[in-house]
């Protein structure tokens, strides 16, 4: 069983790199395998609505968006990071999420897989970030993990988010709590636990 973590911040080692390490670490010490996955810092688009995606499973833009998506269904779970701006997160990992997730719904790379998002801030916005966060997970039916407390570490530098004793310990049970999660999952498929029946999908608007 393997963990892709997704580091949204355009610093390849900073403070949401240190906050996924130390769930890595703890993801490994479970027998659980971890990779990082770093969106880069060159300029990402965002969705241009176009649909392209639904040919291919593939954003029609070729960038980190198609690695990521073409890495995503050899692995069995994902921890989003990314840091906060402006109590959000950042544009880059917006236009990553909106695109990764939109065309990932076209071959279903993330059903049922679950998910989790960690967020890092100097000092506020935490919260709104990670409720943007989530929204990609549940309306693509993946089983959101949770920690002691909001998944979240607070600092301006690396050092500074190793030192918040409370953020590293979050991301520790929230990295022991996905290796259960993952094992419960195994342990269910092994004992012939069905899948949810599906409905065929009914779209509906608010015009009449």
């Amino acid at each position: 069983m393997n963990v892709l973590l997704v580091n949204g911040s355009p610093h390849a080692q900073g403070c949401t790199y240190t906050a996924l390490n130390e769930i890595a670490k703890t993801l490994e010490s479970e027998g659980i395998g971890a990779t990082h996955f770093w969106i880069g810092r060159e300029s990402l688009s965002g969705c241009m609505a176009c649909s392209g995606c639904g040919k291919t499973g593939l954003c029609v833009l070729d960038d980190r968006v198609n690695q990521f998506l073409d890495m995503a269904g050899d692995y069995d779970g994902f921890i989003f990071g990314a840091p906060v701006h402006y109590a959000a997160i950042s544009g880059a990992m917006t236009s990553f999420m909106d695109r990764a997730f939109f065309a990932g719904g076209q071959n279903r790379p993330f059903y049922l897989k679950p998910a989790a998002a960690v967020v890092s801030a100097r000092r506020a916005g935490t919260t709104a970030a990670l409720d943007q966060m989530n929204k990609y997970f549940l309306i693509s039916q993946m089983p959101v993990i949770a920690s002691q407390y909001w998944n979240m570490v607070h600092g301006s530098r690396a050092e500074d988010v190793q030192k918040d004793a409370e953020g590293m310990q979050i991301m520790r049970t929230l990295a022991r709590n996905m290796a259960w999660f993952l094992k419960c999952k195994a342990a269910g498929i092994a004992a012939g636990v069905p899948l949810p029946a599906k409905e065929p999908r009914a779209v509906t608007n608010f015009i009449r």
